[in-house]
């Protein structure tokens, strides 16, 4: 070991050093200036200073946030802590990478002191905001191309933009676009690689496949290296009130280095968490090498299979079905194989760290996440992998058994059961409509009981009832209109739609509630979540060249985001929604098809044409994604439904429209109502 001179002069003045202001400056302009000079120049309707403004801000963001992890790795190797044995000598080194980083993120940015952004702007960038300015700055500029790269990277962190949704429709719609602009200029490497590889790993491109995953391995663990050098920062200690902070200096360093320490053990979450999402995808890291294992056995190159398979079994020891494909390949080879080193060093640190956050934590009471994001749940499947999103329905199958991989029933979950009612048929189960959880059925109404419906629809449905007011809340091509059970009831009350229509809304989602419960033998009772009956009409004169939907592909209890093949339960999805029914009203209009896809969200897997008792059922989560195709003519009607297991979540209107049904039950046909039943109808969901 190298002798390392120092002395206490020494230190003082690479301290003192540290805490002087740097008098060169950097010619990177500060991104929040640029930022505001933007918006400024949106307000004012000048477009070309928003596109440079922006621009400009966005690169100097990247160029602050990649000269803090360059400046920050070279004095790390610059000035290790190998030798650092002695209370000075561990500060020394301190010093002179404080110093050091100082020095280099100057050069480059200015004096950090002089300049701090706030946390509003920060979270505008994260949330992707200034690519709403520069979509629009882009449109009015006739730059199609760079405003349909800007839309769609806004959406990607935005999804649950309605208004972002559209502009997308509209700019496919348009000449002089096509689908090589739509890419998002903030994709992280290792996340594009991976959702690349897994589309060609789908298509039994096994070589591609390979190539992509193990590109994705690289560019994962090259940023793990980055975020972690980002968490160097400064740290917000929540609890504690710093006016008054008086620990003495270990339990200062220490708080600091915990805040630190959780923050690089948090990357693991960062890193598999897609843009505008709450959850990281399960299992993110070990599924690169559970991919490349089968891949490359599909490729005869066992040797380097084994190897991934053990890689594999370092996050998951004991995985049954992966320790059978272990001695799988053993026997093909004739020995063994070592784990990758890589994934054995992360692992390791991995597990180092959390020893020293249990340490940490009891002094800092930090909230330590249990797991380490990539544990598996539920069952497995091997050719069409979903690492979470589904109720793990499909069953992995060892290769050692089969090489062609099928998909298992699901144990679970079950249907055939009874209709209910003799008049309604079974037209398509999920196995005719190629997929899970999903049922086809005619004759739920009578054509007198769609008639009634359509015309009470006609009567007391209105504009955007549901999406706020939003007239056109998934196509600018079609008006939507909208009623619920309790607002049908107080109409009826009031003597504006007969009182028979009313109830007849009331009796028929009972009906359709009813039929489902029993069709797929459920165990416990199902409640209304939400009623809804609504009309889809087409806009006159807006019906030429349409590519868009009347309704986009969507799952109705998660987030469904096709390039991650992931449906993600947290908000604003209404995750605690079962099932779904749509039972249709008329079939006179052009178009306004429902139809299932797969989670890509573009490969119909189903169609189902709407007519008067038609009703297709479904369960609500990510196995079964829809959407409306446009009405291009007329006026489509339906009773929309959607239920839940969960008595809590059940819905309050329908509670109330309960109340007032039984009371009615119980007065007499010349009685009035009670006006004390509390009628207040809410248009809003």
């Amino acid at each position: 070991m190298d002798v390392v001179h120092f002395s206490i002069g020494s230190i003082l003045s690479i301290a003192l050093q540290a805490l002087l202001l740097s008098s060169s400056y950097g010619s990177l302009e500060p991104y929040d200036l640029l930022y505001n000079n933007a918006v400024e120049a949106f307000y004012r309707k000048d477009y070309k200073d928003v596109v440079r403004h922006m621009e400009s801000a966005l690169r100097s963001y990247a160029e602050v946030r990649q000269t803090k992890v360059r400046c920050r790795l070279r004095c790390q190797n610059q000035h290790p802590f190998d030798s650092a044995s002695m209370d000075l000598q561990f500060f020394d080194v301190v010093l002179r990478r404080s110093y050091c980083q100082n020095e280099c993120i100057e050069e480059k940015v200015g004096t950090q002191s002089m300049h701090k952004i706030s946390e509003d702007v920060i979270q505008d960038f994260h949330r992707r905001i200034p690519y709403n300015y520069l979509q629009l700055a882009y449109q009015k500029l006739k730059q199609l191309d760079k405003a349909a790269a800007a839309a769609h990277t806004y959406f990607q962190a935005n999804p649950e933009s309605v208004e972002m949704d559209q502009n997308l429709e509209q700019y496919k719609a348009l000449e002089g676009t096509d689908l090589d602009h739509f890419v998002d200029r903030e994709a992280r490497p290792h996340q594009r690689s991976f959702s690349a590889g897994v589309k060609l790993y789908d298509s039994a491109d096994y070589k591609g496949a390979i190539s992509l995953f193990e590109e994705a391995l690289q560019e994962y663990y090259r940023a793990d290296v980055e975020c972690r050098a980002l968490c160097q920062g400064p740290q917000r200690f929540e609890e504690q009130d710093h006016i008054l902070y008086r620990y003495s200096l270990y339990q200062l360093v220490s708080d600091h280095f915990t805040q630190v320490l959780h923050c690089e053990h948090e990357c693991v979450r960062d890193l598999s968490t897609r843009p505008g999402r709450l959850s990281p995808m399960e299992n993110y890291l070990p599924l690169h090498y559970d991919y490349l294992q089968f891949a490359y056995y599909q490729l005869n190159m066992v040797e380097e299979a084994l190897v991934c398979a053990q890689s594999y079994l370092l996050f998951h020891e004991g995985d049954e079905f992966m320790t059978e494909n272990v001695e799988y390949y053993r026997e093909a080879i004739g020995h063994d194989l070592k784990p990758r080193e890589k994934a054995e060093w992360y692992l390791r640190r991995h597990e180092q760290e959390l020893e020293l956050l249990m340490i940490g934590s009891d002094n800092m009471h930090v909230e330590l996440t249990e797991g380490h994001y990539w544990t598996s749940t539920g069952g497995r499947e091997d050719s069409n992998r979903i690492p979470s999103g589904t109720d793990g329905w499909m069953e992995y199958v060892p290769i050692s058994e089969k090489k062609n991989f099928t998909l298992a029933p699901p144990q679970e979950l079950r249907e055939g059961g009874p209709l209910v009612y003799d008049s309604v048929q079974l037209i398509q189960n999920s196995q005719a409509l190629n997929g899970t959880q999903r049922v086809l059925l005619d004759d739920v109404m009578s054509v007198e009981e769609c008639a009634e419906l359509k015309n009470l629809a006609h009567t007391i449905t209105m504009a955007g009832d549901g999406y706020r007011g939003k007239m056109s809340p998934h196509t600018p091509n079609e008006r939507f209109e909208g009623a619920t059970v309790l607002k049908a009831l107080q109409y009826g009350y009031e003597g504006r739609v007969p009182l028979k229509s009313a109830r007849l809304f009331y009796d028929v989602s009972e009906r359709a509630r009813r039929i489902i419960e029993s069709y797929f033998l459920l165990n416990s009772t199902l409640h209304f979540s939400y009623t809804h009956l609504v009309c889809r009409t087409a806009i006159t004169g807006q019906q030429d060249h349409r590519n868009d939907l009347s309704h986009p592909i969507h799952a109705d209890n998660c987030l469904l985001d096709p390039e991650a093949n992931e449906c993600w339960k947290e908000a604003p999805a209404y995750t605690y929604r079962d099932y779904s029914a749509l039972l249709y009203l008329n079939g006179d209009f052009e178009g306004g098809e429902f139809i299932f896809t797969e989670m890509d969200a573009k490969t119909v897997t189903a169609q189902v044409k709407p007519k008067c008792g038609r009703m297709v059922g479904f369960s609500s989560g990510g196995e079964n994604p829809h959407g409306v195709r446009a009405v291009t003519r007329g006026q489509r009607c339906a009773v929309a439904l959607w239920f839940t297991l969960d008595p809590l979540f059940r819905e309050l209107e329908r509670l109330q429209a309960d109340e007032v049904v039984q009371a009615l039950d119980n007065q007499s046909s010349q009685s009035k109502w009670d006006t004390s039943l509390n009628i207040n109808p809410k248009d809003e969901l």
